[in-house]
């Protein structure tokens, strides 16, 4: 008896799977994750003083900033706070803390978040069609050269980053900082640009095309771009842009920062930039004791100009 029983289990278990298996398949719909953008901007109004929260406008897309006032009797200027591509303005990195500590010097702050990075970007179609031909007379070129000698093959500097995904990232920061910019010109005294890694960089090659938002001085914490070839040209547009600068980096830091250090120096003596100043912190960056070196040499730089 028992015997039938579990025969006939075994029959109606075999049944079931025989019918899922005959089923049409179906797959799971895709659901796309929620941009970094979007949830960084969650966080920072769920955690930050809600007066210090500051929504702007770039085009038709909102974002978040952080507005502190300054707590000194005169006010010497505003500072404009853009930290590093997929960072949050609190980071541990400095700028959180300058962006508290420069208001008893007598500085506004305002700290931007930053767009998202389009990971999928292609660069415009006058791009490709230049590129396309070149790569297929290339390859035409190694299938005639196929039948009477072997190629040479040579192994090419891969860049980290392609340029599409570069200039879309700078295309909507540069978007952003408009609308930062314009929020500055609200406040008295002068407008200080404080900009961290591959977004100091982007905003400085904006400033080497010499655009209509002037600025009283650029501060670079760690500028570099994650592609080869136009980080050397940083070098050299370092050299050219307008606004006084001030260039820090850490002798721990990024490895091409740390070989671009020294070809900085030789552009900004060609172009004899005299505003050009270049300071080496010690240490890891989140470290408090490099915090107060970090506001020093910004404070020592900016009362050195006005």
């Amino acid at each position: 008896m028992v015997i039938g029983k579990q025969f006939k289990a075994l029959q109606l278990i075999s049944l079931v799977c025989g019918t899922l298996l005959a089923m049409p398949t179906q797959a799971a719909d895709f659901i796309a994750p929620t941009p970094w953008s979007i949830i960084s901007s969650n966080d920072l109004s769920r955690l930050m003083p809600q007066d210090e929260l500051k929504p702007l406008l770039a085009g038709d897309t909102e974002f978040l900033s952080l507005y502190r006032q300054h707590m000194s009797a005169q006010q010497r200027g505003v500072v404009l706070i853009i930290p590093d591509w997929q960072h949050l303005p609190t980071n541990n990195n400095g700028l959180n803390f300058l962006r508290t500590q420069l208001n008893d010097l007598g500085y506004a702050t305002i700290a931007m978040t930053v767009p998202d990075i389009d990971w999928q970007a292609v660069p415009p179609t006058d791009e490709r069609e230049t590129t396309e031909p070149a790569a297929t007379e290339q390859a035409t070129n190694l299938d005639n050269s196929a039948d009477t000698a072997t190629p040479v093959v040579h192994v090419d500097a891969i860049a980290h980053m392609s340029n599409a995904i570069i200039d879309n990232y700078k295309l909507n920061l540069i978007a952003r900082f408009n609308a930062l910019y314009q929020s500055a010109l609200d406040e008295a005294g002068k407008i200080v640009v404080i900009a961290q890694g591959a977004s100091a960089g982007v905003l400085i090659e904006h400033y080497g095309e010499f655009p209509n938002t002037n600025i009283d001085a650029f501060v670079s914490l760690s500028s570099y771009l994650p592609n080869s070839k136009r980080n050397q040209q940083l070098n050299a547009t370092i050299s050219t842009i307008s606004p006084p600068l001030l260039d820090i980096y850490y002798n721990i830091d990024n490895p091409d920062l740390l070989l671009s250090v020294a070809d900085r120096k030789r552009w900004v003596k060609r172009h004899s930039k005299y505003d050009y100043r270049q300071r080496e912190l010690f240490g890891l960056r989140s470290e408090s004791e490099q915090h107060e070196r970090l506001t020093k040499e910004v404070d020592g730089f900016l009362r050195r100009l006005f």
